[in-house]
């Protein structure tokens, strides 16, 4: 199945408000999370989500949830 531009981005910007969701419920923001702009704009594959940068607080956040969910 190939998608049209418009659900391409439909697609990623769907990802990104799930991805959000999920790492707000264990206290993860990542500011400048989104769909990536270049990506978005081709033809061939799925967008690219961008988890952009964070700060040492966050990365570290980030790490002890998901070395929670792996080793509970």
């Amino acid at each position: 199945m190939v998608l049209t531009p418009t659900e391409r981005i439909r697609a990623a910007e769907e990802a990104v408000r799930e991805l959000r969701e999920a790492l707000d419920g264990v206290g993860v923001v990542f500011p400048s999370l989104g769909v990536e702009g270049v990506s978005a704009a081709g033809t061939y594959g799925l967008p690219l989500v961008d988890l952009g940068r964070c700060n040492l607080d966050t990365a570290l956040r980030l790490a002890a949830v998901l070395h929670e969910r792996a080793h509970p």
